[in-house]
């Protein structure tokens, strides 16, 4: 019967009374939906009539099925190994609803901002991805404003849970960062940061301190380094400034895995050996971390599949989820390589 069709996810949500973003996961076969509950929304998909192709998307809603991601362009190298990695996830995720993605660039002239607002007013897409999220974002206050559909890859200073977004918990990974250290003896750590303010920034430097404030201990001492995120040069000066001191750390994190593979490289060019003479440790996991001798020591936070559940939030938000609802913290997890090890002795 007519009356029985449902024609989009959120009336075939509303008719098995699930969410949109159930529904979502388990036409995409998404292995954490419960093999029963994917097979009874597949079935009832089938019984209520719901196509999920393009064409009778586009007949039904009058949308475009694509959706946007922004890549400003810095420097020679397109993308970067996480961001590579995050639009391949997005991609994989999108392809299962039919939905495809477009990659807006920004030229150096131009703001992200202006490129977002082309693609949301130019009705070009039904929704946004952005990353990489500021402590306070122009682009979080434009979207939120709008009513657009858009997933956030982060969260902004002020959270007020009114828009949708998914993080790892990289507060709590520096904080088990500094412990895994501290238990090999190290009271002198150096932290390469970045000068932006970036949350994600804010919360690795809270979870160190955090740390080092529960422990106590009057010797630990930390030096923090803050170079321009996108200037290579600057961030290997900043490195070989903790290297080359007259007290050197004895152990350096990198707050992301490509800082952290620039301290191993000229640790190495400067005739140290690694883990010996100083530890190093990064977050991110890219897979580049694995083959960098002696292997780095990093947080997997599984960014391919991180991309590929923002694809699914994403859907669910255009088929009328409300914004907020599915937020997701993900606790990354520690792959011990051998790129750290314990306190060198200074005196031997």
């Amino acid at each position: 019967m007519a009356s029985q069709r449902a024609r989009t996810l959120k009336e075939l949500a509303e008719r098995l009374g699930v969410s949109i973003t159930t529904v979502s996961r388990a036409l995409a076969g998404h292995e954490q939906i419960a093999l029963k509950t994917r097979q009874r929304v597949s079935e009832a998909a089938r019984e209520m009539g719901y196509v999920p192709n393009v064409a009778a998307r586009q007949l039904v809603s009058g949308r475009s099925n694509f959706v946007g991601f922004i890549i400003p362009l810095r420097g020679p190298n397109f993308m970067d190994s996480y961001l590579g990695e995050f639009v391949t996830g997005l991609g994989e995720g999108f392809v299962a609803h039919g939905i495809d993605l477009i990659l807006a660039t920004v030229q150096p002239n131009r703001s992200e901002l202006d490129v977002l607002r082309h693609l949301v007013e130019s009705g070009r897409a039904d929704g946004v991805v952005v990353p990489r999220i500021a402590a306070d974002d122009a682009r979080i206050d434009y979207l939120r404003a709008t009513g657009f559909p858009f997933v956030a890859h982060g969260r902004i200073r002020d959270d007020e849970g009114d828009y949708t977004w998914l993080d790892a918990d990289s507060e709590a990974a520096f904080e088990e960062a500094f412990d895994l250290l501290y238990s090999h003896g190290h009271r002198h750590i150096g932290l390469v940061s970045i000068a932006e303010d970036m949350t994600f920034r804010n919360l690795r430097e809270k979870g160190l301190a955090n740390a080092i404030a529960r422990k106590g201990d009057p010797t630990v001492r930390l030096d923090i380094v803050r170079p321009p995120r996108f200037d290579r040069g600057a961030s290997v000066a900043a490195i070989n400034s903790l290297l080359g001191a007259t007290e050197r750390p004895t152990a350096i994190i990198g707050l992301f895995d490509e800082l952290a593979l620039t301290v191993m490289e000229e640790a190495q060019r400067a005739g140290l050996s690694i883990p010996r003479d100083l530890s190093v440790m990064g977050f991110d996991n890219i897979s580049t971390a694995a083959y960098a001798p002696p292997g780095l020591t990093t947080f997997e936070v599984k960014t391919r599949g991180m991309a590929r559940e923002i694809a699914h939030m994403l859907v669910a938000l255009i088929e009328g989820e409300e914004p907020g609802h599915s937020n997701r913290l993900i606790k990354p997890s520690l792959v011990l390589r051998a790129s750290h090890g314990p306190v060198p002795d200074i005196n031997g």
